[in-house]
């Protein structure tokens, strides 16, 4: 995967950014998703049908506005009978959290106010304002509708600290208050919808004052309470605390955890608006973009491709839905290699988005458009795509703002690759101005991900040393931010394998030890990218004749490769001619026979014999056959002869 290539399935995670609407706003949510009247199916309200109501929602919607209804605490059976049995139920897909590969491509889907609903929708009950004072016995709260009109009015008080700026602690100190005061009159019979909701506005200050783990158990929490077979309105709570849970869970770069949350969710969600609702098809693709961010391609695609279909069916051809989808696609698609099949989808993307005016998103799928051109070097037409996204670009966004640099780095990297140097590096540099520009138009992100692109086409014009200062300098600005470890550990393999280009291997193997710490930390110990790394980390180990360390290293990264990529895959060949040379290094030369003649095998069967690889690994057998039974006094020299220098380059992370 290119730079750029990671830069579109990353994004933009900036904690500030994800939880940066105010509880204020967030009530704002909650009004408008009441009313299913609205003209967008896909903001309607779990609990709300037509011009009937449900008694949560009506109750939801005076709280959210800070007015104070004449509340019953204690309802009686006739009451509930007056709630309208619905016959729909309007589940809302909700938006990240993080800004997602499609982040652009859904902004005009639905309105900014509605895209952050998983973590919002619920944490934004504004409450009624409470005239008597709690009673204590004993150190707790007696179990009273004193202590409920408590919890709302201090957790209204919560809500307008975290909306004025004021106080963000003493905001968690009140809503914590109010959660325990709502657990303390909860019937667990009949669990309170009311502390579920606070629970999630608690999680939600946690992580507007990025203590993310603090907020996941509190979360888990919240899920654990409603009980889906009570009705609608208890899925809807449980629908929006796993969402919320799993955005969280993004944030602290456990993607596995955050796709189970979201797949969870959509089951929830499927029971009870059925397979082919439109609000599904949203909630699909919205997995599918967590399924990218994963790296689990295939699935990603079968997800999205389930949204597209539902979208199709429920909606005119070339619908918003539809362009949504298919440009999703188009980003998976050409992420796997299948560049024909992203280029139909985004140009599709593109004509649907032009016709329903959204010209300044069709700016983006260009870009798109062009990379796929690219892939497939037919680069006169990526130039074309390219110059006509920048254009655009300009004029919406101005001449610094980061899209613009995307698309010069871009344009750099093709003619770097049409061997037009000059070119590219007056688009590097032009990309450069940008990103050094200290714009507060730019996030720090997106600073970094710049610098970390170009990088990339420095090192492939041999200008390698400025390539580790900007990946330095992209090191420095993600810091230790715990929903970038993943981004972290590729751009420390980058600079791992330019350290061994440039002969320190001291510094090679240090950071590639470092972005394999991270990788196990977030769950990546199955992943190609994993193997790769642990082969790279294996070879610095050679060269400082750590032999049996290398050893260990190239026996896992042949395990996990094996399994992820089969043993016929070049990348497994390469670790099986590493694991071969050490191997003949420590004496244990029937292994090494072993491998080497599987190699040679695969070679025959896929290049023929008259190919050059073919003949080069049939003479290290050869020469290994030979050497059998004289393993004493053998010269340290063959472990240099047998390692494959192929992978000794940057290539291997490519």
């Amino acid at each position: 995967m290119d730079g750029e290539s990671v830069n579109e399935l990353n994004g933009d995670s900036n904690a500030d950014h994800a939880f940066d609407t105010t509880i204020e706003e967030l009530c704002k949510n909650l009004c408008e998703l009441r009313n299913s009247t609205n003209h967008s199916p896909s903001r309607q309200s779990f609990g709300s049908y037509g011009d009937e109501e449900s008694k949560i929602d009506s109750d939801l919607q005076h709280l959210a506005l800070g007015e104070s209804p004449n509340l019953d605490i204690t309802e009686d059976e006739e009451e509930e009978d007056e709630v309208a049995k619905p016959e729909e139920l309007n589940m809302v897909r909700p938006a990240s959290t993080t800004k997602s590969i499609s982040s652009k491509l859904d902004s005009d889907v639905m309105p900014k106010d509605t895209e952050k609903q998983v973590d919002k929708k619920n944490a934004n009950l504004g409450l009624g304002n409470a005239t008597r004072k709690k009673k204590v016995q004993n150190g707790n709260e007696e179990p009273s509708s004193e202590n409920v009109e408590l919890a709302r009015f201090l957790l209204n008080q919560a809500r307008n600290l975290v909306s004025s700026g004021e106080s963000i602690n003493k905001a968690l100190e009140l809503s914590l208050r109010a959660s325990k005061l709502f657990e303390a009159s909860a019937n667990m019979e009949k669990p309170c919808l009311e502390w579920i909701m606070c629970l999630h506005v608690t999680a939600a200050v946690h992580c507007k004052l990025k203590e993310f783990n603090e907020a996941i158990p509190i979360l888990q929490r919240s899920i654990k309470i409603p009980t889906v077979e009570e009705g609608e309105e208890h899925a809807l709570a449980k629908f929006a605390g796993l969402m919320q849970l799993g955005d969280t869970y993004a944030m602290v770069g456990q993607l596995e955890n955050s796709v189970s949350c979201y797949t969870e969710g959509l089951q929830i969600q499927k029971k009870f608006l059925g397979d082919n609702d439109p609000r599904v098809g949203e909630t699909c693709r919205y997995l599918a973009e967590a399924l990218v961010q994963a790296l689990r391609f295939d699935e990603a695609e079968k997800v999205c491709q389930t949204a597209l279909s539902i979208h199709r069916e429920n909606g005119l051809p070339g619908s918003i839905a539809e362009a949504a989808d298919r440009r999703l696609m188009g980003l998976i698609c050409e992420t796997r290699g299948d560049h024909e099949n992203a280029l139909e989808h985004l140009v599709l993307a593109s004509m649907a988005m032009a016709a329903n005016g959204q010209e300044s998103e069709v700016a983006f799928v260009d870009t798109s458009i062009g990379d796929s051109y690219l892939s497939l070097s037919r680069f006169d037409e990526a130039i074309s795509a390219y110059q006509k996204s920048l254009t655009a670009l300009k004029t919406a966004k101005g001449e610094n703002h980061p899209s613009v640099g995307s698309v010069y780095i871009r344009l750099a990297d093709l003619y770097n690759r049409t061997g037009k140097v000059r070119e590219a590096k007056s688009y590097c540099d032009n990309a450069l101005r940008i990103y050094e520009s200290h714009s507060l138009e730019i996030s720090p992100e997106e600073i970094a991900s710049g610098l970390t692109d170009i990088s990339v086409i420095c090192e492939s014009m041999n200008e390698v040393e400025q390539a580790v200062t900007l990946l330095q300098k992209a090191l420095k600005i993600y810091g230790d931010s715990p929903g970038q470890k993943m981004m972290i550990a590729g751009i420390e393999a980058q600079m791992g394998v330019m350290y061994y280009m440039m002969g320190k291997y001291l510094d090679s193997y240090n950071t590639f030890k470092s972005a394999v710490s991270k990788l196990r930390g977030t769950g990546k110990k199955q992943s190609t990218f994993y193997g790769i790394a642990l082969n790279q980390m294996g070879l610095a180990c050679i060269q400082l004749d750590e032999i049996e360390e290398g050893v260990e290293l190239f026996e896992e990264a042949k395990c996990i490769l094996e399994q992820e990529c089969g043993p016929y895959h070049p990348e497994t060949l390469g670790v099986y001619n590493n694991l071969a040379g050490a191997y003949d290094a420590i004496g244990r030369l029937e292994d090494a026979i072993m491998l080497l003649g599987h190699v040679v095998g695969a070679r025959k069967e896929k290049l023929g014999t008259a190919n050059l690889d073919t003949k080069e690994e049939k003479t290290r057998l050869v020469q290994l056959l030979k050497e059998a039974g004289k393993v004493t006094g053998r010269k340290a020299k063959s472990l240099q002869t047998l390692i494959d220098s192929d992978l000794m380059t940057s290539s291997a992370l490519g």
